[in-house]
């Protein structure tokens, strides 16, 4: 069964809160800062999927998003962003992002969105 979420988020104090969030959740987060850390985890055939924040300082979760696909267009990749609004989200959406979260966002509706997404790499893996 997937349980990799890959998390990535600049600010250490949400990283941790959303760390301990899916791990209550039997969830396995493999959690990083940056970009540059993620992408040597995102590969073709990664059994898990990722959670990025939008806003970070260097390469943004629009291009965490691009190079996901690029490396497998499959992997979905959900984003987390604390300025949010609806033409966000639609470019989110559009450019093929499997979610889109405001934070704070209740445990619930991250976890759901989150199982959804597991799922559905379950069934392309």
């Amino acid at each position: 069964m997937i349980r990799k979420i890959l998390l990535v988020d600049d600010d250490a104090a949400v990283r941790d809160a959303l760390s301990q969030t899916l791990e209550l959740a039997d969830l396995h987060p493999i959690a990083v800062s940056s970009f540059i850390e993620a992408k040597d985890i995102i590969e073709p055939g990664f059994d898990g999927v990722v959670l990025s924040d939008i806003r970070m300082p260097g390469r943004d979760g629009f291009f965490l998003l691009q190079h996901t696909q690029a490396v497998d267009a499959e992997l979905p990749v959900i984003l987390l962003t604390g300025e949010g609004d609806i033409p966000m989200a639609v470019k989110a959406m559009g450019q093929g992002a499997f979610g889109f979260l405001e934070k704070p966002c209740a445990a619930a509706d991250l976890l759901a969105g989150i199982e959804r997404a597991l799922k559905n790499r379950a069934m392309v893996l």
